[in-house]
């Protein structure tokens, strides 16, 4: 069983098994070794992390954890648990991993389930996601919808490069929205407080600033500005 809880991602031997392939950055699979049974868990370290132009260096860890904590503020539950320890490697980001067919994409998704990819896509919209690739977004082996990889988000310039605007115009259902305005409720409270390690003042405003726009929004915005679409787009 992954972990559930980021304390329990917190404490325990970290036992590299390898690197995930394909990605940009350095992304190990582990082995947690905490409690009665070993955990896997992805670790991705600070000190692994290919320079951006326009994200500062050495802070792809602080936003997936930062990504984290703005999900389960908001009652999202799709983030898996994510905390900033230290590992073999340094200081990193421990998310536990999420078994899944690696093959399904967000673009069987949206084929098949698409009114459960709306509440990503206006984390999305929050968060400023600038690489949400189809391969992010699966389901797990009980069905459950997750979304990962969230090292460039936060910026405080619009950023939102995805690859789901499938609903862009439509309407946003109330349930839908309900976890945006209980996220713009939290960021004028403890919540601001907690982004404070991850992240710079620019973008924790920003990040309300955004909220606060999409939650008061009728429809899904529309692609732009600037380039919408990652590349790959899995």
């Amino acid at each position: 069983m992954p972990p559930s809880q980021p304390a329990e991602l917190r404490s325990g031997e970290l036992e590299l098994l390898g690197l995930l392939p394909a990605a940009s950055n350095y992304t190990f699979l582990a082995r947690l070794h905490a409690g009665d049974e070993p955990a896997l868990v992805v670790y991705k370290p600070q000190r692994g992390e290919a320079a951006l132009w326009d994200f500062p260096s050495g802070t792809l860890c602080h936003r997936e954890v930062a990504a984290y904590v703005v999900c389960r503020a908001a009652g999202w539950t799709f983030v898996p648990p994510t905390v900033l320890r230290d590992g073999p490697h340094g200081p990193g980001a421990v998310q536990a991993f999420i078994p899944h067919d690696f093959t399904t994409t967000a673009f069987d998704l949206l084929a098949e389930r698409p009114a459960e990819l709306q509440g990503i896509v206006l984390f999305d919209i929050a968060v400023n996601n600038a690489d949400r690739k189809a391969g992010h977004v699966f389901a797990d082996e009980a069905g459950a919808v997750w979304a990962v990889d969230h090292g460039i988000c936060f910026h405080e310039e619009p950023k939102l490069r995805t690859v789901l605007w499938d609903f862009a115009g439509q309407l946003i259902p109330r349930a839908e929205r309900a976890p945006l305005e209980v996220l713009c409720h939290a960021l004028q409270g403890d919540l601001a407080a907690e982004l404070e390690p991850l992240l710079n003042p620019a973008e924790i405003h920003a990040l309300r600033r955004r909220s606060e726009a999409i939650a008061a929004s009728a429809c899904f915005p529309e692609p732009g500005p600037g380039r919408p679409y990652p590349w790959p787009p899995i």
